[in-house]
């Protein structure tokens, strides 16, 4: 039974990373179309409940499965969730490393050191579906715990980061409806209803506070009761809202973040410090991260390479965890909120150096399977 919903997740992660893909081209398409000021007008009317309550949804199910790893999936035991959280963690150190090496002198820029982060579990799914069955399960598994904690420390950063002004009689409001979360689940009911409710409240409170709302979807799925059985709370909402992020949502991110005009483009933008910083650290800083770190954790015998695979497979999956792209836009758009001017040179970035890690990834990949 388990197998056989860890299939089923990585199919629609898998086919959702192809649809995510389509929505970035076409918001790029229509961004430079005769129809632009639609495109336009369509960001204007929907920015706000796209990247502020939509995205709460999205994490909301990013929670779900957090808290599912933890209970009964490849997180569950810490052997096998050390060598994934240690790659994460230096995937995430080197990037931000090499952001801030190219931005150390302007502080405005500097804000953006979060940008390349993150890792797309969908898109880079989405490469690891067109080898089918080459692939080694352990080493598929080794890509979902890492995006997993990945996501985790993107949550982070958000609550650390991203919090600004803190209005605290809405934060005292927020603390009061999670002990009542929490006492719901102390209590096992089991019914969704009164959790969605109280976190509905919740979001409101969040966005009242200066914390941003988005973290209400996860506060929320970490109250949901859960166990291995297929018919718990924690499952009815995963299996019900994973379709819906994975084809509604995240698509309708894409056409309203991912889109640039081309009148934007030039060689000066290609060398800006912002486009330089995401593309590389994406790029280069994801690889030598996560590969970096994995390496020198499993040389020195204190985890083991995932079962099956080489390292020239370990080193293509390495690729693959620069394709940034969803997370990274939200995480770009969060640090220069303020100034719009930026978010040309983030897309651009993103964009850039999310190809360049899938490109990368699958012909390393496509070279291992042929030795």
């Amino acid at each position: 039974m388990r197998m056989k919903l860890l299939q089923k997740f990585l199919q629609l992660e898998a086919s959702s990373g192809i649809i995510l893909f389509l929505a970035a081209i076409l918001a790029i398409m229509w961004a430079n179309s005769p129809l632009a000021f639609i495109h336009q007008k369509f960001i204007n009317a929907s920015l706000f409940w796209i990247n502020e309550g939509l995205m709460a949804v999205f994490f909301l199910v990013v929670g779900l499965e957090l808290k599912r790893g933890f209970i009964e999936g490849n997180l569950s035991r810490p052997s096998h969730a050390l060598l994934p959280a240690v790659a994460a963690v230096g995937g995430m150190l080197v990037p931000a490393g090499i952001y801030l090496l190219i931005n150390h002198t302007n502080p405005i820029t500097l804000k953006g050191w979060a940008t390349p982060v993150a890792t797309d579990i969908a898109f880079a799914l989405g490469v690891l579906s067109f080898f089918k069955n080459r692939i080694p399960v352990a080493l598929k598994l080794f890509l979902l715990a890492l995006a997993i904690f990945d996501d985790l420390g993107a949550i982070l950063i958000i609550v650390l980061f991203y919090s600004h002004g803190l209005a605290y009689l809405w934060l005292l409001q927020a603390a009061t409806l999670m002990m009542i979360l929490f006492l719901f689940n102390r209590l096992s009911i089991q019914s969704l209803l009164p959790y969605l409710f109280i976190g509905i409240w919740l979001w409101l409170c969040l966005l009242r506070s200066g914390i941003h709302p988005t973290i209400a979807g996860v506060i929320v799925a970490c109250a949901i009761p859960g166990n291995n059985h297929p018919d718990s709370p924690l499952h009815r909402l995963e299996n019900t809202l994973h379709p819906w992020a994975a084809y509604l949502i995240m698509p309708l991110f894409a056409l309203a973040n991912a889109g640039f005009s081309f009148k934007e483009l030039s060689f000066d933008l290609l060398t800006d410090v912002i486009v330089l910083g995401i593309t590389l650290g994406l790029f280069i800083g994801k690889q030598l991260g996560v590969f970096g770190f994995s390496w020198l954790l499993i040389q020195s015998g204190f985890a083991r390479r995932p079962h099956g695979s080489s390292w020239l497979n370990l080193y293509g999956v390495a690729l693959l965890c620069g394709i940034g792209f969803t997370m990274s836009l939200f995480l770009g758009t969060l640090s220069f909120q303020s100034e719009n001017l930026y978010l040309a040179e983030v897309r651009l970035g993103v964009i850039l150096g999310s190809l360049l890690s899938g490109v990368a990834g699958a012909m390393v990949l496509l070279v291992s399977f042929r030795k």
